[in-house]
């Protein structure tokens, strides 16, 4: 189920008042079934999934807090094959399918069409929503068993909510199970604030979504499907919208997802700290997608020795790990080039690191001088390699870049409506100083804190403003294909 759709005005509501409706003993179950059926809206058949990863994981966990070290390790194994061969036959089968083929025929093996055919028959079906999200999830709840940094949860119902909580289980936040589960478990009274300031951050993400992604994705969308025809400054200015579309989608669901728990008194973890404002590729990763990060930091970056050790093992480290990053995000080369530049850039960065400190020092240069030029060439050096990541193939990303650099001309609308670039500048600009001053988790402060008559204003200027500049067509979030 969308977010951004009639559906989910109507399921969210009846979702809120049935559950404070029931007994607090009976709410994990209201929630779960609420969960799933949100779940299967769209695809029901492979709810089937989630709920192998939920029962394999649960028993799992239960045997490894008596089992000796051996059998730990077993029932360890025993989650991470069926975790990662669901995921990797859902999403990545076709791909490394295809991948050995084109290398087989480079050496000159070819594979005829009449033996590949059972292989890409069994993946002709869609990948299923949120199974990156979900996966990495209940993984880390097996590791951290393993580990005994948590012990097994024994109830099924509260383990199984954890892992389809409706409001993160399609993008996200993944979250700890020591965070979560004792939420769900608390007993939860209404509380008007909650609620305000959970209304508050989804009436945001659908503005970020609806008027402000949207508008950005249909020049985004025209720039990217005929690089061939475009060339010169629109191609810099798709890839300069595209590094703030993908952003203030991802953050549109993140605040739908956080205001939505917040309503029912659980606060779910910040997705998103300002990225745009950062002053370094690694500040820059810190605070973009942070749960994923944080996730990948714990489960392979440290397990690998992290950023302890010689440069070499720092270095293979770093491209180990945005290896994973891109491949996480889809199984496509482009991904993986994406993800191997960022790594690339990340290891330059912190390889020139004393050189730009003796550079900066002997400029002389004011600290907000020194923000200002951190936060222009983080946009340029991370929209550049977004690129790879929006195009459809490695040969269009390619063709992409070449147009994009055979500026003939200054024409910079390819959309023929100058209003919808200014609009398309001036809501950035809004959104940006927003983000600035209040961050992505205190938006809430800009409304609540209001008097009634300012507040109502606010409330009428909003509606008009989603009435006026929203967007006409129903678009799934970016990262639910993650």
């Amino acid at each position: 189920m969308l977010f951004n759709s009639f559906e989910f005005l109507v399921f969210f509501p009846i979702m809120i008042i049935g559950y404070y409706l029931l007994n607090h003993k009976h709410r994990w179950l209201w929630l779960l079934l609420g969960s799933y059926y949100f779940y299967m809206v769209h695809q029901p058949e492979l709810a089937i999934l989630l709920f192998i990863s939920t029962t394999v994981d649960y028993f799992c966990a239960l045997k490894m807090a008596h089992a000796r070290q051996s059998m730990k390790k077993l029932y360890l194994c025993i989650s991470i094959l069926v975790n990662i061969g669901i995921l990797f036959s859902f999403k990545y089968l076709s791909f490394f399918t295809s991948s050995i083929q084109d290398v087989l025929a480079f050496f000159g093996i070819a594979i005829s069409e009449t033996q590949n055919t059972g292989a890409y028959s069994f993946n002709q079906i869609l990948i299923p929503v949120g199974i990156s999200f979900y996966t990495f999830q209940t993984l880390g709840y097996s590791i951290d068993v393993y580990r005994g940094h948590i012990k097994p949860e024994k109830h099924f119902g509260y383990f199984a909510l954890y892992v389809s909580f409706f409001p993160q289980l399609v993008a996200g936040p993944i979250e700890r199970a020591s965070r979560l589960i004792p939420q769900l478990k608390t007993l939860a009274t209404v509380n008007l604030d909650n609620i305000k300031k959970g209304l508050v951050l989804i009436a945001w993400g659908f503005f970020l979504k609806v008027v402000v992604a949207d508008r950005l994705g249909v020049y985004v969308d025209a720039a990217f499907e005929d690089p061939e025809f475009n060339h010169g400054l629109p191609l810099f200015i798709g890839s300069f919208f595209f590094a703030y579309q993908i952003y203030y989608d991802f953050s549109a669901y993140t605040a739908i997802a956080i205001g939505a728990a917040k309503v029912m008194g659980i606060d779910l973890v910040q997705n998103f700290n300002r990225p745009y404002f950062s002053t370094s590729i690694s500040d820059f990763w810190k605070r973009w997608h942070i749960s994923l990060m944080d996730w990948l930091k714990d489960y392979i970056f440290i397990p690998l020795g992290g950023s302890r050790g010689s440069k070499l093992k720092i270095i293979r480290n770093v491209l180990i790990l945005f290896f994973v990053v891109g491949l996480w995000h889809g199984a496509n080369w482009t991904f993986v080039i994406w993800g191997i530049i960022n790594a690339i850039l990340l290891i330059i960065e912190f390889s020139t690191n004393g050189i730009r400190k003796r550079i900066f020092k002997a400029l002389k240069l004011p600290q907000i001088a020194i923000n200002i030029l951190g936060w222009c060439a983080i946009v340029v050096l991370l929209s550049i390699p977004l690129i790879f990541f929006r195009s459809p193939s490695v040969a269009d990303a390619i063709l992409y870049f070449k147009n994009m650099f055979n500026i003939t001309g200054l024409h910079v609308n390819i959309l023929n409506n100058y209003f919808e670039l200014f609009l398309c500048f001036a809501l950035m600009i809004a959104v940006q100083t927003i983000h600035y001053f209040k961050g992505n988790d205190k938006i809430y402060e800009l409304v609540i804190s209001k008097s009634t008559p300012i507040r109502w204003s606010i409330y009428m200027c909003y509606v008009l403003t989603i009435v006026l500049f929203a967007i006409n067509r129903q678009n799934t979030f970016i990262y639910f294909q993650f």
